[in-house]
């Protein structure tokens, strides 16, 4: 079995390894000249418009997939004339236009945030007589780990945020006061069968998810699998699809979903029956679904900016480095690690310890990088 994947971030690379025990053969198309999936894959460098590359990879694939939303539409509708694309167009579309999401929502009943639709800095002042304040201006697209958005705390910054986003469709979405924020992570197969994991519980920073950690036997688990089961009914969904929430008391409220695999779901590699990556391509290829049942309790840490020592990282036993094979740089992933263990209370011992090295190399990182831009700022090398 041939699998195209467009894209080749580290999604992609743990798609390929999964794949690999399954005898799959895996092509990449990317527009990055080095991507970190490269190392176990062969690899297109092409844009994703770029229509002869599409071409090339659907007469080569049994079955194309992507690792993630902003890709252009229309390359999925060249590649559906050759190859089988799964998950489909109509997830693409509607997960990467925020509009089209909200809207989505609405229509499966599915609670929201209260937002307004922008079309034009004169829509600002009356959405924020609906809304409020604060209010989080967001994108209608291109919007990923904290990217195209803004919060406004009154009206006299309506405009400067409106500016600072280029001036493009947007809505304009209420802040939301949530305990908690989880994620379900669900995988649908080519005949309508499915599965769900455990909710996990996530902790972001600057728009970056920090910390997942499973949440088996969690209060809001049927209601969390009851919202994603409505998505994958509606949109005829194969592969693994992220429902992200907000939990407001004892309500559940969806604030995007990820057509893909996703980095909440990281943990089920080694603390999962069959991780998210193999159960995606088991879905997509028409494979029987793998066993979501968890491995004891597990979560998982990032690694961004920097990664810290592997021997500190591995001084626990009970966890697992994963490492992408990326640069260093400001904000962007470049490993995760997983805990593995037999319960809460061990968890709790081991995980502090992780993120504080995370913390720890992130912060020396942004101060090299800080120091570089001021030399060379000064005209000096940085060195």
């Amino acid at each position: 079995m041939k699998i195209g994947i467009l894209g080749g971030g580290q999604l992609a690379r743990m798609l390929a390894l999964a794949g690999c025990p399954l005898g799959y053969e895996i092509s990449f198309l990317s527009p990055d000249p080095k991507p970190c999936a490269a190392l176990v894959g062969r690899q297109i460098h092409a844009d994703y418009a770029d229509e002869g590359a599409l071409t090339r990879l659907a007469a080569w694939a049994d079955v194309v997939t992507y690792e993630f939303e902003n890709i252009p539409a229309f390359a999925l509708r060249l590649l559906a004339q050759s190859a089988a694309v799964r998950p489909g167009v109509d997830a693409l579309a509607s997960a990467q236009d925020r509009l089209l999401e909200k809207q989505l929502f609405a229509d499966l009943a599915i609670p929201t945030a209260s937002y307004q639709r922008i079309d034009a800095e004169s829509d600002l002042h009356q959405a924020t007589q609906a809304i409020g304040f604060p209010a989080i201006l967001k994108t209608r697209r291109q919007g990923y780990d904290g990217k195209g958005q803004v919060i406004v705390r009154r009206k006299e910054e309506l405009a400067p945020a409106w500016r600072r986003l280029g001036g493009q469709p947007a809505i304009l979405e209420e802040v939301v006061a949530f305990e908690r924020e989880l994620s379900i992570i669900a995988a649908r197969g080519l005949q309508g069968e499915a599965v769900f994991y455990p909710v996990s519980e996530n902790l972001h920073r600057n728009g970056i998810l920090r910390l997942a950690t499973c949440r088996p036997d969690d209060s809001m688990q049927a209601r969390a699998e009851a919202y994603a089961r409505k998505l994958l009914t509606r949109l005829d969904y194969v592969g693994v699809l992220t429902l992200e929430l907000f939990q407001v008391g004892d309500r559940l409220l969806a604030n995007e979903f990820a057509p893909r695999v996703h980095n909440s779901g990281h943990w089920t590699i080694e603390g999962a029956a069959t991780s998210q990556f193999e159960n995606h391509l088991r879905a997509i290829t028409g494979l029987p679904l793998g066993a979501t049942t968890p491995n004891g309790v597990a979560a998982t840490v990032n690694f961004v900016g920097a990664l810290p020592p592997g021997a500190e990282i591995l001084r626990h036993p009970e966890t697992h480095l994963h490492v992408y094979g990326k640069d260093p740089r400001p904000g962007r992933k470049i490993g995760h690690a997983t805990v593995c263990a037999e319960s809460q209370r061990q968890l709790r011992g081991i995980v502090p310890s992780l993120l504080a090295l995370a913390e720890a190399s992130e912060a020396q990182l942004w101060r090299q990088h800080v120091h570089g831009q001021d030399a060379l700022r000064c005209g000096r090398s940085p060195m």
